[in-house]
């Protein structure tokens, strides 16, 4: 499907020449460039030589805005439509490399360098694309082929100077007038239809005679005749044409200079007042092409022709007006942002494309105000643009605020507030733990100001700031911005805030709680187009569905979290939710889709330079191959994570590494899990820490790695953690002694299986008549029961009363532990114990030992061959 070649809005005159051979060269070449002087007609010729190539996958990018290398790759994943990179060609590159495909470039010459270095990345890792781009000179590419567009030929001019007047029939007299016109003019299309649209206004002849008779025209830059071939046929016409402009025309155009684009809402505030006469003015520039429009969109856009606004800009400084006309153009971006701030609230969707409209403006706007011509009103328009910085992850933004934040931040401390907190809003996106103390900073001096809005989603960001390392804290910190936001009737803070209530929940396996908030906050954000934080609110919610057991809803949930997140082609919250999506169909078994969606945006990953941040990213992609049996594969993603290696990771990492027989290492690795200073509150991480050290010591020590086990299904059970109790029952049913208490738990596990769909990496359940009779048993269980049965059993039922054998399993895990010379305090932080569980353990053991301390208890344990 063709996706975004421009309509043509008027007639294809001629060239039918060059279209042939244009044809001809984009057959035969990967990389095409049609080259030649502004207003030569390249764009034209390139759209209709791509509808002609009929390529089923053709992809528009228009460059003619763009001043800065650093926009290129943005706005071609834009036309792409994929996550992107905003400094390297890699991540679209990933997008393209298994399609064919026709990408053409328009009006690279301003940003020849970036669009080469893209070029030439996206022709070596993809063979079936093709490059067509228009520039005033080649990209300078190996294996380019140039094709340099001439001017019109004479008779093909006259045809389309002859259309473009509207001129059905003439007389032989016009007809050499519209001659003498293509001759002066050069035959370029541009000049040829600048000069046609006076042809309402004046005669053919009294066109002729004005183009030719007149001089002294001065030249674009003030370059005289020796200037290059474009300036001096278009600054000739321009200058023309604006000569007769009536008075309003030419006052319209020069003050539309600073602009990239606009809509009628600009133009309306450059009005004066006088909004009919500026109406007015403005279609007379329309009409004579001196102001492009596109109608295209519910909203009229328009724009300067790059060589006419660079005469507008000239005029603009020979009347004296730059420095005003710049400042206003300024503070008309950020009365568009005042007034559209309260879509923020109620539809961020239509916010962010109205934002769009003038993001080029907005940018330059900023960086002229704070290069010193309004530094004042540079920061307040930074402040403005925050969201739509955070929401494109935008660089360049990220620069602004950065520089607006340190602009003397004591003088207005309302305005150095919003400040930054926009600016953490946008750390958050392209430089993660960068500005950790915008938010607190932004919050504290809210506060000081009275501006309780901007503490409230300073708050936020605090709290956010805190998940990794105090979630009681980050928990009251967001509960608190949530009822603040209901006592003052703010529906972001309240549904931002209860989100991130409901997440901090989720970590703490707190899953009905989660539940419950995520399920009232989501469907606000939604409703107000809040993509962001809704994708986040729903990858956790799918999540908390699956660990209680209801994998049908969590995965209903997951596929509507990546749909929701999908649009803003954002690495972090599209990993996020994938990995997301990934993890509940390995749950259900689906590998094979699970890893496609994975593998999908891991070809992105792996091209886009700088690696981008998703956290949980390569922990997932470690259990997805671990379930599918790729014990190596699991390590080498772990390796891959240069993000700092959380308890998930540990863990992902310590199960291959064991499964792989690499004992040492896994032990260590799960020392490093056990260090985490947010392990303790996060109880399913605890757990598997727990899981995982018992099979480590399970050939060594069953009876220690039971009890280990009970204590995991312990904290699994109490949590509500539903997949997570059936691995336990399953661990316990491995180590269970005798067939009969085997085939029970396995039994029971398989029936919670079949009755929540959970099928990542079942065990083969036992054969053999042997334990028949016990899988049946253990299948007429409840969850409950199977869970109650197995923390009741206590190991042999022939233990004796004294002596070593006669220790339980979890007085075994305290000796071993109490030998090696770890304290009371220390036992119960390895165990997941109370300290007093510690010391009636010990006593018990004492008793049964007829002991009385530790060292006794230590040459007990050496003379009975159990001393480490």
């Amino acid at each position: 499907m063709t996706v975004g070649l421009p309509g043509e809005l008027s007639s294809f005159v001629g060239r039918a020449t060059e279209l042939e051979a244009v044809g001809r060269a984009l057959a035969a070449a990967r990389l095409l460039t049609l080259a030649g002087p502004g207003g030569c007609g390249k764009t034209r010729l390139a759209i209709r030589a791509a509808r002609q190539a009929g390529l089923a996958d053709t992809i528009w990018v228009d460059l003619s805005e763009e001043t800065s290398s650093d926009d290129v790759v943005p706005r071609v994943a834009e036309a792409v439509a994929t996550p992107r990179s905003k400094s390297d060609p890699a991540a679209v590159v990933a997008a393209l490399s298994d399609r064919p495909a026709l990408i053409v470039i328009d009006n690279c010459e301003q940003v020849r360098g970036a669009v080469a270095d893209f070029a030439e990345s996206a022709l070596r890792h993809c063979p079936d694309l093709t490059i067509l781009a228009t520039s005033r000179e080649p990209l300078g590419l190996p294996g380019e082929r140039v094709w340099r567009l001439p001017p019109m030929i004479l008779e093909e001019s006259i045809e389309l100077f002859l259309d473009r007047a509207g001129t059905a029939s003439v007389s032989p007299e016009a007809r050499v007038a519209a001659r003498r016109i293509c001759d002066h003019l050069d035959r370029l299309p541009l000049a040829l239809e600048l000069a046609a649209s006076w042809s309402e206004t004046l005669a053919l002849q009294e066109i002729a005679e004005l183009l030719i008779n007149e001089s002294g025209h001065p030249l674009l830059g003030g370059a005289g005749r020796s200037a290059p071939f474009r300036q001096r046929t278009l600054a000739d016409s321009i200058e023309w044409s604006h000569r007769l402009l009536t008075a309003d025309e030419q006052l319209l155009l020069r003050r539309l200079a600073p602009f990239q684009q606009f809509g009628l809402d600009a133009v309306r505030m450059l009005a004066d007042g006088q909004a009919e006469d500026q109406l007015r003015a403005l279609k007379g520039l329309i009409d004579k092409s001196l102001v492009v429009c596109d109608t295209s969109g519910p909203r009229s856009r328009h724009h300067l022709l790059r060589v006419v606004g660079e005469f507008a800009l000239a005029r603009l400084r020979e009347a004296g007006e730059e420095e005003a006309l710049r400042h206003r153009h300024a503070r008309i971006q950020l009365d568009l942002l005042t007034g559209l701030e309260p879509l923020l609230s109620t539809d961020k969707d239509a916010w962010r494309e109205r934002v769009r409209e003038f993001r080029s403006d907005l940018a330059s706007a900023a960086e002229w105000c704070l290069a010193g011509g309004d530094p004042d009103l540079g920061r307040r328009l930074c402040a403005a643009a925050g969201w739509w910085w955070h929401l494109t992850g935008d660089r360049a933004g990220y620069g602004l605020l950065r520089r607006a934040a340190a602009m003397e931040p004591d003088r207005d401390l309302a305005l150095q507030a919003r400040v930054l907190v926009a600016l953490s809003l946008v750390a958050d996106m392209v430089q993660p733990d960068a500005e950790s103390a915008a938010a607190e900073q932004g919050l504290e001096l809210s506060l000081a100001a009275g501006d309780l809005a901007t503490a409230r989603l300073a708050r936020l960001q605090v709290a956010i700031g805190r998940l990794g390392s105090d979630l009681d804290d980050a928990r009251e910190l967001a509960l608190r911005c949530h009822d603040e936001a209901v006592a003052h009737d703010d529906s972001l803070a309240r549904d931002g805030g209860g989100t991130l209530v409901g997440l901090v929940a989720a970590l703490h396996d707190a899953h009905a709680e989660a539940i419950d908030w995520l399920g009232r906050s989501t469907p606000g954000l939604l409703a107000r187009g809040d993509r962001g934080i809704a994708g986040t609110g729903l990858c956790a919610l799918a999540l908390s569905h699956a660990a209680v057991g209801d994998l049908a809803r969590a995965e209903d949930t997951a596929r509507h979290g990546l749909r929701v997140t999908e649009p803003l082609q954002d690495f972090g919250r599209v990993g996020v939710a994938t990995w997301g999506l990934a993890r509940i169909l390995a749950f259900r078994g689906d590998l094979v889709e699970a890893e496609a969606r994975l593998a999908g945006l891991q070809r992105l990953i792996d091209r886009a330079g700088e690696e981008p941040y998703i956290p949980g990213w390569y922990a997932t992609r470690a259990r997805v191959a671990l379930w599918s049996g790729d014990a190596e594969a699991a390590v080498r993603w772990c390796d891959r994570d240069r993000f700092g290696h959380t308890p998930d990771l540990h863990l992902a990492e310590a199960a291959a590494r064991r499964a792989l027989g690499q004992v040492t290492a896994a032990a260590t690795l799960l020392d490093r899990a056990a260090a985490s200073p947010i392990l303790e509150s996060m109880p399913a991480i605890r757990a598997d820490h727990l899981a995982e050290r018992a099979r480590l010591r399970a050939a060594s020590d069953p009876i220690g790695a039971t009890a280990t086990h009970r204590e995991a299904l312990r904290l699994r059970w109490e949590h509500g953690l539903v997949l997570d109790t059936i691995d336990s029952l399953e661990s316990l049913a491995a180590l269970a002694g005798s067939p009969e208490r085997a085939a029970i738990l396995y039994g029971a596990a398989d029936r919670a299986r079949r009755d929540t769909g959970f099928r990542a990496g079942p065990p083969d359940l036992p054969a053999g008549p042997e334990f028949a009779v016990g899988l049946d048993r253990g299948r007429a269980l409840g969850l409950d029961q199977a869970v109650d049965r197995a923390l009741r059993a206590r190991g042999r039922a022939d233990r004796p009363a004294d002596g070593w054998a006669s220790l339980t399993p979890a007085e075994r895990s305290v000796v071993e532990l109490a030998v090696r010379g770890l304290s009371n305090p220390e036992i119960a932080a390895a165990l997941f114990i109370g300290r007093g569980t510690v010391k009636t353990h010990l006593a018990h053991v004492y008793a049964k030992l007829g002991i009385a301390n530790r060292t006794e208890l230590a040459r007990s344990a050496a003379t009975a061959g159990l001393a480490s």
